[in-house]
């Protein structure tokens, strides 16, 4: 029970966090976010890995933000184009992959396609009971 309301705790901050803050001004459609699963990880006190179901409708996008975490991402379906400050940008499709760093900032996260969905999921490695998204200034 704990973990599914840990789960949903991440999920309203996420999506909460994109719906209030991060598309205004933006028509970009915000992604859906939906938990897959977190898990503790005893070896590492204080540290937990944070899985979640990323689907970005067709032209949607993310507010620039960081996650304070090692962030994975896979791609499921579709094209993604990814980037952090001070690197380029990449187009990634399925079964391509992308890392962030804790002190990145993500500034482009969005789907290639104005008319095809993208789903991709992503694995953060992180401080327990932190936010998974922060949005930047």
């Amino acid at each position: 029970m704990r973990i599914h309301h840990l789960l949903s705790l991440a999920t309203l901050m996420w999506s909460g966090t994109l719906a209030a803050h991060g598309l205004q001004g933006n028509d970009a459609p915000p992604p859906v976010v939906t938990p897959v699963m977190t898990q503790a990880l005893p070896d590492h006190p204080g540290k937990e890995m944070l899985m979640l179901k990323v689907e970005y409708p067709p032209g949607g996008a993310d507010p620039v933000h960081r996650h304070d975490a090692h962030g994975f991402i896979y791609v499921l379906e579709g094209s993604i184009v990814m980037g952090v400050a001070g690197g380029k940008e990449v187009t990634l499709t399925p079964g391509q992959s992308f890392h962030e760093g804790p002190d990145d900032v993500h500034t482009v996260g969005r789907n290639a396609s104005k008319d095809k969905p993208a789903k991709f999921l992503v694995y953060l490695l992180k401080d327990a009971g932190k936010p998974a998204l922060i949005l930047a200034p």
